[in-house]
């Protein structure tokens, strides 16, 4: 038998209406499993960690992949990384 113990500050952080889903390019790998990630639509910056599911499905992100994130309203310089984009849809950079 589970219970489950609702608290009033939990709830909201998971309704779903407070996120803002943007996509991005990593620029750089930071220790901790944190990325900068420069937004597609400006060239903003952002710091953004890995989800809890690609934690544990051991996905690896690399400069240059392109990622789904979801942002909070409230604070727009820190981001999820929800998913890594199919590297099929977009050319890689050439290492110089």
């Amino acid at each position: 038998m589970t219970f489950r113990v609702y608290c009033p500050t939990h709830m909201a952080l998971d309704n779903t209406t407070d996120v803002i889903e943007v996509e991005g390019r990593v620029i750089t790998i930071l220790p901790g499993t944190m990325f900068r990630v420069e937004l597609d639509n400006s060239k903003h910056v952002v710091l953004a960690h890995i989800s809890g599911k690609m934690r544990k499905r051991f996905i690896r992100l690399t400069p240059g992949d392109r990622v789904k994130m979801e942002m909070s309203q409230h604070d727009f310089t820190k981001a999820r990384i929800v998913y890594r984009l199919d590297s099929k849809s977009y050319p890689r950079p050439v290492p110089q």
